[in-house]
């Protein structure tokens, strides 16, 4: 500030004013300031302006998984990456944290609140019976749920959603076009919200269908667990003709582990991934799989969450339903 002021010819509090924002001094003394901060790369300091209530310019994201199923996650990856577009166009950092489960992580948002280290958070994961919108509420962080339920309603909170049950629809009403009628979805950790909401929309789809041979596994998402419950479900007397997997990674991994065991993909069983990836076009046959937009998923969630910093209202916003992409995987349902 001594530097900005002397080659400014101003005042030590008149530099304050003016790289404030703060009324005191002309427009033309305050243009003159902030060039020679320009000039001199002065950028504001964080921990200054927390201690001056002025806000961290940081933004939080944690995330309870087993970390070793992130190494090769397409779809966090691609959120992240979404989410650093837009917090850079705001000059806002980062600040992120894997935690071992929901408790530790409600501990971290205690920790970050009090020592004002972000301005909001980005939630991921919602559980079915989750602990943390009504703690954010209470400390008055703003935050943004990523795959929260559309009809969840919290002062502070907005939510970012995708329609699982419709995409789950469309994977069925695509298999059972193709004759298959024993399926088995391979879902991810239990006691996520999207993980129930996929389960309860194909028993609903089997249901209608009066399909009695349909049902979910969960896992950990990891290829291990995706390799396993594919091994156990394929060697009985009736295995499923088709199989759904969460993501990318258990659906490669099972793929191997079906062949293992003397299966062809497609013709004895039929695999759909989750989440489309390079990875689902770098196996044979090429992985059949529901696409959307991570990056740009990530991008609305960050620009809700600026918003919410700006002083809007909390939102509901729904992104568009994950699309089914046919490639090699599928087939008709063997006789």
């Amino acid at each position: 500030m001594k530097d900005i002021a002397q080659r400014a010819g101003v005042s030590e509090s008149a530099v304050s004013f003016a790289l404030n924002g703060r009324p005191g001094v002309s427009e033309i003394t305050r243009d003159r300031v902030r060039r020679v901060a320009e000039q001199l790369g002065w950028r504001p300091s964080t921990a200054a302006r927390a201690l001056s209530g002025e806000g961290a310019a940081t933004v939080g994201f944690v995330l309870a998984r087993p970390a070793d199923t992130l190494g090769v996650d397409s779809f966090f990856l691609q959120l992240v990456s979404g989410i650093q577009e837009v917090l850079a166009e705001r000059h806002l950092g980062l600040l992120f944290q894997m935690a071992q489960d929901v408790d530790d992580e409600c501990a971290v948002y205690r920790r970050w609140w009090a020592e004002h280290r972000v301005d909001g958070v980005l939630v991921a994961d919602p559980r079915t019976a989750d602990p943390r919108p009504d703690l954010l509420d209470e400390l008055g962080l703003p935050a943004v749920v990523i795959g929260g339920a559309p009809d969840e309603r919290h002062p502070g909170l907005s939510t970012v959603w995708a329609d699982d049950a419709g995409a789950m629809a469309s994977v069925v009403d695509e298999l059972y076009a193709r004759g298959h009628r024993r399926i088995v979805h391979i879902a991810g950790l239990p006691g996520l919200a999207h993980t129930e909401r996929r389960i309860r929309a194909l028993r609903a789809e089997a249901g209608q269908r009066g399909l009695t041979e349909v049902r979910s596994v969960t896992t950990d998402y990891s290829d291990a667990a995706g390799a396993a419950v594919t091994r156990r479900v394929l060697e009985v007397p009736a295995p499923p003709t088709a199989l759904i997997y969460d993501n990318d990674v258990m659906a490669v991994a099972g793929v191997a582990a079906a062949t293992e065991l003397g299966f062809s993909v497609p013709a004895d069983v039929s695999v759909v991934a989750w989440e489309d990836s390079a990875l689902c076009r770098m196996v044979r046959p090429w992985l059949s799989a529901l696409s959307r937009d991570s990056v740009e998923f990530g991008r609305t969630a960050a620009r809700e969450l600026t918003a919410l910093l700006d002083g809007g209202p909390a939102r509901t916003v729904r992104v568009p339903v994950p699309r089914l992409i046919e490639r090699d995987s599928t087939g008709p349902a063997r006789a």
